[in-house]
């Protein structure tokens, strides 16, 4: 019975072990995760190492992707991220990138893209944004694009209320940012990218719903119809006064907080990873920890995002489920521990039954009586 009791005791122990060595790698994981959860940089550091542990080639797999869609930004991204994170990657590979990165930035295809950004207000790369931004700062841009949907308003039909909003606050911007010499800049160009994400469809829908109830709030809808009924590209100040009136200034706080994060993500990461972040961003707030990931990371950032999607801005994994493993190996750790304690108690008392048992065993081969014996001999005598 006492070999039982203890031979169940080292039984607990080892399985105490066997469990607390398979929970800690993924306890210590958690831990971490819950540690940066408020810090978009030290979170996507953790998501990518582990990614990376589990796969080597990944990088080198997404730069040949990237490079067969023709997205040199996102290849070269990944270039980045490989050098940050100490990956080769071959010198035949590297060239390819640099070359399509070269091609991509001529002279001729800037003016291209230049020329249809300008044109059509949409844009995908640098060069197209700069002609949308410029077709915006001459505001061009902004009223085509208030007269269009201001006058399916007025008729009754679908209205591109985002779309509406976003132009008419782009309007007050432009004055602001002419006054201020681009002071607004980034604010002007984030305009501009929410605007165009919209268009071409690239608006994640969290961010869409919000945005659209807060380009609500913006546009007095009757005063803007008066305007639009008069207005026309072709007499853009007349059409910019009257289209200002409609614009409701105190409620444009979160739209042009958004704007902002989006233009900090443009300054560091580029174009398309400003247009990569309002696809998978479900509200401002994520927006606003896209830009904090893009002022550490800069050039990696659309690797990253690519990777880890939104979830290299918030947790992935719920919190709870993150508390559970760290709970259940600090539960592991418990039982070791407890085990230890109780596999000790028990050796002792063996131990302690052994050494006495001993003793009684030379005191009977000297001839002694034992103890008790000796005890109540002297009382009898």
């Amino acid at each position: 019975m006492r070999r039982l009791r203890l031979g169940s005791a080292l039984a607990g122990m080892a399985l105490s072990v066997a469990v607390c060595a398979a929970l800690w790698p993924h306890a210590r994981e958690a831990t971490a995760i819950l540690a940066a959860q408020d810090d978009p940089a030290a979170l996507s550091d953790i998501h990518i190492n582990s990614a990376l542990r589990s796969n080597q080639a990944l990088v080198a797999e997404n730069i040949e992707t990237a490079l067969a869609e023709g997205d040199s930004d996102l290849a070269n991204s990944f270039v980045e991220l490989a050098r940050d994170k100490g990956i080769a990657v071959s010198d035949e590979l590297s060239k390819r990138v640099s070359d399509a990165v070269t091609d991509a930035g001529s002279a001729s295809h800037f003016a291209k893209r230049f020329a249809t950004g300008l044109v059509t207000g949409n844009a995908d790369d640098v060069a197209s944004l700069s002609g949308t931004v410029a077709g915006d700062l001459f505001v061009f841009g902004d009223i085509r694009d208030v007269v269009r949907e201001g006058k399916h308003l007025a008729t009754g039909e679908e209205a591109d209320r985002l779309v509406l909003g976003l132009a008419t606050v782009g309007l007050a911007v432009t004055a602001a940012t002419y006054v201020s010499v681009g002071g607004v800049g980034p604010l002007r160009a984030g305009l501009s990218m929410v605007k165009d994400a919209r268009k071409v469809g690239r608006l994640g829908e969290g961010l869409t719903q919000w945005a659209g109830r807060s380009a609500r709030e913006v546009v007095d809808a009757p005063v803007l119809q008066q305007a639009v009924a008069k207005g026309s590209v072709l007499r853009p100040g007349e059409t910019v006064s009257a289209i200002r009136a409609a614009f409701r200034a105190e409620k444009a706080g979160a739209l042009v907080r958004l704007a902002k994060d989006v233009g900090r993500v443009g300054e560091k990461a580029g174009t398309r990873g400003a247009l990569d972040t309002l696809r998978i961003a479900q509200g401002p707030k994520d927006v606003a920890r896209a830009a904090r990931l893009a002022e550490s990371k800069g050039g990696q950032t659309r690797a990253i995002l690519k990777l880890l999607g939104r979830g290299a801005l918030l947790l992935a994994a719920g919190t709870f489920n993150l508390t559970m493993w760290v709970f259940g190996a600090l539960l592991a750790l418990f039982g070791f521990l407890s085990s230890i304690k109780a596999t000790t108690e028990r050796a002792t008392e063996a131990w302690l039954r052994r050494k006495k048992a001993r003793r009684f065993r030379q005191q009977a081969a000297a001839g002694l009586p034992s103890g008790p014996a000796l005890a109540g001999a002297v009382t009898q005598g």
